[in-house]
Parts: C-alpha cells; sequence; structure tokens
C-alpha cells in the first residue's frame, strides 16, 4: 500500500514540475529578486534582551529627506544609533543621537562692520607708519652759499644781477613812451587853425623825464602859442605824480621862461586831472589846471569830455593876459580806436577869455571866444 502511495505521489510531482518551471521562468522576468535573509530579521524583544541576537528596528523617515547635508557634521552623529530606545540605550545595547539645538540666529544676517571713522588718523603721541620723519635739516645744510650759482660765478656779480633781475621781474625796468593826444585840424568862422598837445617820458614806476609841448595857430600864420616843458616826475603813491621842472614860452612875443610845480594823476571814477604852478622869469605867477575823462561807449569808441583853465595872478598886457580867468576851453571828442596806438576822432571845442584878457583882445580886435569843429588823431607807442 505504501509503495502505491509512493508511486502515485511520484508521477504527480513529475507531471506537475515542468509547468511549475515554466511559470517560475516567466515570473522572473516581471518580479523583483528575492532579498537576502537578514540576520536577526526575527529576533524578536525578548531574545535581544537576553543578549541572543540584535533587534533590528525599522528605520523612521528622515525629515531631512532630500536636503543637502551640511558640509561638516559633529563626530558622534556618525557613531549613534539612528533609532536608539531609552531602554536599548539602558542596556548598554546602543548610544542615542542627541537632537542638535536649533540656532538662534539662524538666518539672521550679521551687520557689515561699521567704518572707523579714525581711519587713517594718527593716535596721539602716536606717528602714523607712513608718516615722513619730522626732523630739522642737517647743519651741512646751511654750511654752503645761500644760492647755488654762488659757487660758479663770482658772488658779487651774481648778486647784482640777482637783484637788478629781480627788480625788473617786479616793476623797476625803464621804458619810454611817446604819446600824440592831440593832433588836430580846428573849422572855425574866419580862418581855419589846426593845434597840437603830445608829451613823453623815459623813466621807471616811481622816476621820470617829461617832455611835453602843445600849441595851436592859424593856417598861413605863425604860430600864436608854442610852449615846452622838461619836467622830473616822482610817484607819490599809486595814483599821482609831482613834476617839477622848466618851461619855455617861444610864442606869443616876448618870450618867457618859467619854473614849473605841478601835480597830475587818476583821481576817483577815473577823471585824469592836472594842475601846474607857473613862475616866470619875469616874475609872473600863473595857474593852469586840466581835467579830462574817457567814457567808454563801446570797447573801441571812447567819448573825451576835457576842460582846461588859465589863471594868472596878474595882469601881463605885453602878452595880452589880464589877473584871474584869463581863459577856458571845453571840448568834447569822440575817438574809435581801430588798435589802441591809432584813434580818429571827431569832437567840438568851445573857447573864451574873461576879465582883463577878453578886454586886451577886443582892443587888438580879435574875438573874445567861439566854437570849432574838430578833426584829429590820437596816438602813441
Amino acid at each position: 500500500m505504501k509503495r502505491s502511495l509512493l508511486l502515485v505521489a511520484a508521477s504527480m510531482f513529475a507531471w506537475t514540475s515542468p509547468a511549475a518551471a515554466q511559470e517560475t521562468g516567466h515570473g522572473a522576468e516581471h518580479a523583483p529578486p528575492a532579498s537576502p535573509a537578514t540576520p536577526g530579521s526575527s529576533c524578536t524583544p525578548e531574545h535581544a534582551a537576553m543578549g541572543h541576537c540584535t533587534l533590528q528596528s525599522t528605520p523612521s523617515a528622515d525629515p531631512r529627506a532630500g536636503h543637502a547635508a551640511p558640509e561638516h557634521q559633529p563626530s558622534g552623529a556618525e557613531s549613534s544609533a539612528p533609532d536608539c530606545t531609552p531602554e536599548h540605550a539602558a542596556m548598554g545595547h546602543c548610544t542615542p543621537r542627541a537632537s542638535p539645538a536649533s540656532d538662534p540666529h539662524a538666518g539672521h544676517k550679521a551687520p557689515e562692520p561699521s567704518a572707523d571713522p579714525h581711519a587713517g588718523h594718527a593716535m596721539p603721541g602716536m606717528a602714523a607708519s607712513d608718516a615722513p620723519p619730522v626732523a630739522p635739516p642737517p647743519p651741512e645744510a646751511f654750511s654752503g652759499p645761500e644760492h647755488a650759482a654762488a659757487t660758479i660765478f663770482d658772488p658779487e656779480l651774481f648778486e647784482r644781477k640777482r637783484q637788478a633781475r629781480l627788480i625788473e621781474e617786479h616793476g623797476g625796468y625803464v621804458t619810454a613812451m611817446f604819446l600824440a593826444d592831440q593832433l588836430e585840424y580846428r573849422a572855425r568862422d574866419g580862418s581855419d587853425g589846426y593845434a597840437w598837445d603830445v608829451q613823453a617820458w623815459h623813466g621807471g614806476d616811481y622816476d621820470k623825464l617829461w617832455l611835453k609841448s602843445e600849441g595851436e595857430g592859424v593856417f598861413g600864420e605863425s604860430p600864436e602859442e608854442v610852449e615846452v616843458q622838461a619836467l622830473y616826475s616822482r610817484a607819490i603813491d599809486p595814483w599821482f605824480n609831482l613834476q617839477a621842472g622848466v618851461r619855455h614860452d617861444f610864442r606869443p612875443d616876448p618870450e618867457r621862461t618859467h619854473l614849473v610845480l605841478g601835480i597830475e594823476g587818476l583821481a576817483p571814477y577815473w577823471f585824469e586831472i592836472g594842475g601846474s604852478l607857473f613862475l616866470s622869469d619875469k616874475g609872473e605867477l600863473a595857474a593852469r589846471f586840466e581835467a579830462e575823462y574817457d567814457q567808454r561807449i563801446t570797447r573801441k569808441l571812447i567819448l573825451q569830455p576835457a576842460v582846461e583853465l588859465d589863471i594868472s595872478a596878474e595882469d601881463v598886457p605885453e602878452l595880452g593876459i589880464g589877473s584871474g580867468l584869463s581863459t577856458a576851453e571845453m571840448g568834447l571828442r569822440l575817438r574809435y580806436e581801430f588798435v589802441p596806438e591809432f584813434a580818429p576822432y571827431i569832437g567840438v571845442e568851445y573857447e573864451r577869455a574873461f576879465g582883463d584878457t577878453a578886454d586886451f583882445r577886443r582892443s587888438d580886435g580879435e574875438g573874445i571866444g567861439g566854437w570849432s569843429v574838430l578833426l584829429g588823431i590820437r596816438s602813441w607807442f
């Protein structure tokens, strides 16, 4: 009976083996491979408590899964068990993982260090590292001559040249100038005439030698008035010069020679003024006052009013001059400066004799005054 049962079982096993193998072959393509048995997978807590095996607990989900691990981990975190219960830790089977304390400053940005307001300043009593040393010059720095050129040239000659150059550079140089202030034609009733007023000087800022000449006449006749002055001029301040010298009158006859003492300069508001006293070789005292002003209409167009007064302390019948205000001239000239050195002008002038001077002219059959139309040039170099 037993033999019969064994035969039946063997035949059934043989019939079912190919099908099982075929089923197994088809399932191998889709079923995942079976994981090998892990030692201790059947370890119960009781066996683990007796030390027969190690309990493998299912690891819990990592709350930081997918997050990049920090660059530096504490050394104790690597050796501690991932899930160590207090009971196992009490038996010495594992080490519990210490929970990292939360950083109270997490997510806070450290403030930038503020700039030091004293950066670059040397502390009192402390020299900056890059500051040059402060020390007096060595004694040999004062041992040589004051000027290095004196070691090559003669010291006395060098000093004279140096002083002369300093004077020249600071205004103490010598210059010269010629000014034809008035060279004009005068159209008036009766006969036309001419007049001139020229001057020249040579010198420096303080001392000058002046030559002046002025006169007038009628065309076709001898000049009525001709005078020449030679003066020494000394600057008494930045605006005025004191002048002294001689004056000689070639016309009218008889000739006179005078001592001259005068002052001229630039008054406030740019008025050019001048005053002179004349003492003739006959003891006659006279005075003259002049004033003019340049009113610039444009940079080149200039209107110049001028006035001249002649005063005598006494009558001089042979010259036709009376005491007091003898004559007055008032003119207005409009000039155009093509260049500062050359300026033609047109203008008018009124001349009048007063007092005894007017009487002397009437007695000689002359007019006591009148208007003139002027056409002339002003030039200097």
